[in-house]
C-alpha cells in the first residue's frame, strides 16, 4: 500500500508526520514529493527579512522530521488519478536526460499549496519582488539594505529618491507584516549612514479594497492603518497598481512613484499542478472536497489547505468554505491523516469542523494587532501574542528553542544590518577572476 503526499508544506508535512506515527509497521509506505527539502514556516518570513530570525530557523528539514517516510525532492508535473500515477521531475532528471519518473500510489494526498497571484500589469514581471518563500524574504532584505547603500553613495537626486522609495502592493498579512518589519529595520539601519535619516525613506502601501488586514476585524484594521500612517507610511486604500514600467509605480489615483523596490503580495492562487490532473476543480481552480477532506467525486484522493475548497461546517452561511490559511491547514492535516488511516482500516471517517478563533498580526518590533476569541488587542500585547502563538505553532522542539534563543539574543544586542546580496551569486567573483586573470585579492 502506497500513500503519495504531493507537497511538503503545512498540510503535506503534518499529514505525513501523523501518518508515520500512527501507521503500523508494514501497513503502508508514505512518499512525500516536494521541490524543496524543507517546509517553510511562512509567518516567520517577515522576521527573517528583518533579521530577527536566521533563515535556516524558518524552515524545517523534511528528511529529519519524516525519517520513516520516503522523501522525493522533485516537482509533480502531472497526475493521472485514473491510473494512480504521478509524474515527477526530480533533480536527477535533467542530469540523466530521462525526463520525469512515474510514481504509482494507492491513496493520494494533494497538498501543493499556492503560488503568488499576479496580474498582467506592465513591468510587474520585470521589477516586482514576491514574498512567499524564504529565498524571496532574504533577497528582499538584502535588496532594501543595498538601496540604502546606493542612496548614500549617489550624487543624482533622482537615483537617490528612487532608491529610498519602497512600494508594497497588497494589504493582507504578507504585505503589512513585511512592510512593518522592513520599515523598522531600515529606519534602524539609516542611523549608520552619515548622509541618510529615517525621514528620507518613503514607504507606500497600496491596497485595492477599503481596508487592510480584514482577518483581524474592521476596528483593528483601522487601528493598523492609523499606526502605519503615524510612522509616515503612505497607506493608499481603494487604489490599484496600474504600471511599474521603467521602475516607476503608477497608481490608479494618478500618483507616480519612481521606486527601485516594488513588493507584490496581492494574493495567491492554487498551485498549477491542480490543472495538470484529471481531478475536478471549481471555478477558482481549487479541488472541491467533502467535509471529510476527500476530493468530491474521486475515490482515494484527499486534499486540504490552499488547494482545497472545504465546506465550513461551523458557518451559518450556505455554501461557506474554510479560509485558505495556516490555522485551518494545520488542523485539517490532523483530520486528513486520521481519515486516510480510517479508509485503510475500513473505519468511519470524521468531518472537519473548526470555528475560526481569530488572528494576530505584527506591525514591526513591539507593535501589532490581534482579534482572538472576541478580544481585541493592539500594540505590545498584540505583538507579544503574535510571537507566542507562532512560537507554539512552529514545528519541532528544536526549531522552537532556536527561534526563542534568537529572539532573546536580539533583545540583548543591536540589530544585524549587513547585506549579503552577493550570496545570491556565489560564483560571480570566481568567474570574474577566471575570465580576466585578476586574482580576487589583487588591487
Amino acid at each position: 500500500m502506497r500513500i503519495l503526499v504531493v507537497g511538503g508544506g503545512y498540510v503535506g508535512m503534518y499529514t505525513a508526520l501523523r501518518l508515520q506515527r500512527k501507521l503500523k509497521r508494514g501497513e503502508a509506505q508514505v512518499i512525500v514529493v516536494d521541490p524543496e527539502p524543507y517546509m517553510t514556516y511562512q509567518p516567520f518570513l517577515p522576521e527573517a527579512a528583518a533579521g530577527s530570525i536566521s533563515p535556516r530557523h524558518v524552515v524545517v528539514p523534511l528528511r529529519r522530521i519524516l525519517p520513516r517516510c520516503q522523501v522525493v525532492i522533485g516537482e509533480a508535473t502531472a497526475i493521472d488519478h485514473a491510473n494512480r500515477t504521478a509524474s515527477v521531475r526530480t533533480l536527477a532528471s535533467a542530469e540523466e536526460g530521462t525526463g520525469a519518473i512515474d510514481i504509482h500510489y494507492d491513496e493520494l494526498v494533494l497538498a501543493p499549496g499556492s503560488v503568488s497571484r499576479t496580474l498582467p500589469i506592465p513591468g510587474l514581471a520585470e521589477y516586482g519582488i514576491g514574498f512567499k518563500t524564504v529565498e524571496e524574504a532574504i533577497g528582499l532584505r538584502n535588496h532594501v539594505l543595498e538601496q540604502l547603500d546606493i542612496a548614500s553613495s549617489t550624487r543624482d537626486p533622482a537615483v537617490r529618491d528612487a532608491a529610498l522609495t519602497f512600494v508594497f502592493v497588497g494589504g493582507g498579512y504578507a504585505g503589512v507584516e513585511a512592510l512593518g518589519e522592513l520599515e523598522d529595520m531600515a529606519r534602524y539601519a539609516a542611523r549608520y549612514y552619515h548622509n541618510l535619516s529615517p525621514d528620507d525613506l518613503k514607504w507606500v502601501l497600496v491596497e485595492a479594497t477599503d481596508r487592510i488586514l480584514p482577518e483581524v476585524g474592521e476596528e483593528m484594521g483601522e487601528y493598523a492603518v492609523r499606526e502605519l500612517r503615524r510612522r509616515n507610511i503612505d497607506v493608499r486604500l481603494e487604489t490599484r497598481l496600474d504600471s511599474c514600467e521603467n521602475r516607476v509605480a503608477v497608481l490608479s489615483d494618478g500618483s507616480r512613484f519612481p521606486a527601485r523596490t516594488l513588493v507584490w503580495t496581492a494574493g495567491v492562487k492554487p498551485h498549477p499542478i491542480l490543472a495538470a490532473t484529471d481531478l475536478p476543480v471549481n471555478s477558482r481552480g481549487r479541488l472541491p472536497c467533502t467535509a471529510a477532506l476527500q476530493v468530491d467525486g474521486a475515490e482515494h484522493a484527499w486534499a486540504a489547505g490552499d488547494a482545497a475548497a472545504v465546506p465550513d461546517l461551523t458557518s451559518d452561511a450556505s455554501g461557506a468554505l474554510c479560509a485558505p490559511n495556516a490555522q485551518h491547514a494545520v488542523r485539517q492535516s490532523k483530520v486528513l491523516a486520521g481519515n486516510v488511516l480510517a479508509a485503510l482500516r475500513d473505519q468511519p471517517l470524521t468531518d472537519y469542523a473548526h470555528k475560526y478563533v481569530g488572528s494576530v498580526a505584527s506591525l514591526g518590533l513591539h507593535k501589532g494587532v490581534a482579534h482572538v476569541y472576541g478580544r481585541k488587542l493592539k500594540g505590545y500585547p498584540a505583538w507579544f501574542m503574535h510571537r507566542a502563538y507562532h512560537l507554539s505553532r512552529v514545528p519541532t522542539l528544536n526549531r522552537k528553542a532556536r527561534v526563542l534563543a534568537e529572539w532573546t539574543l536580539a533583545g540583548l544586542f543591536k540589530r544585524e544590518i549587513v547585506s549579503l546580496g552577493s550570496l545570491e551569486h556565489p560564483r560571480a567573483e570566481f568567474q570574474l577572476a577566471a575570465g580576466t586573470g585578476r586574482h580576487p585579492e589583487a588591487s
